[in-house]
């Protein structure tokens, strides 16, 4: 593991500053930006927009470009033993939509027993640079999801009986 990406709590609250130093943009203004951005988008724009995010945004590929991007280049079967019940199949699907969308590189040796390897691409480190500030949002949010989820639960069997 040759650590690149692998970065301290600490590390990822401080960063997630740097955007906006001091903190001038408030939730909505950002919005605002966020709402002129997709206004702006060609439909071209707008479906590519859809299918990148649709690809590099599921359960699978989020936890393959944190493993790349922790672990650096690895083997198919190595990816599958770092990620918890991930199967072949949806392994390999996810492995080729990150790499016809760029996240991903593939590294066929051609030799036999056959040898491949994948890693992130620039792109597949700028998408991990961008997710870990969503982490440390759940993160640093985690008691009022647990909370808001027991309030939930409550009312919800409450309501049953």
């Amino acid at each position: 593991m040759d650590g690149r990406y692998a970065v301290t709590i600490e590390q990822c609250l401080v960063s997630r500053h740097t955007r906006d130093p001091g903190g001038s943009m408030d939730n909505d203004e950002i919005i605002r930006q966020s709402q002129a951005v997709c206004a702006a988008l060609s439909a071209e724009d707008d479906g590519l927009k859809r299918e990148v995010l649709s690809h590099a945004g599921n359960r699978w590929s989020l936890g393959i470009v944190h493993t790349l991007g922790v672990a650096g280049r690895l083997r198919h079967a190595e990816i599958a033993r770092r990620m918890d019940g991930v199967t072949q199949r949806m392994l390999t699907r996810s492995l080729r939509q990150l790499e016809r969308d760029g996240l991903v590189l593939r590294h066929d040796y051609a030799e036999v027993p056959p040898r491949v390897e994948y890693e992130l691409s620039s792109l597949g480190q700028g998408l991990l640079a961008q997710m870990i500030p969503l982490w440390m949002w759940v993160v640093e949010n985690a008691e009022g999801f647990r909370a808001a989820r027991q309030d939930y639960d409550a009312r919800a069997s409450n309501d049953a009986t």
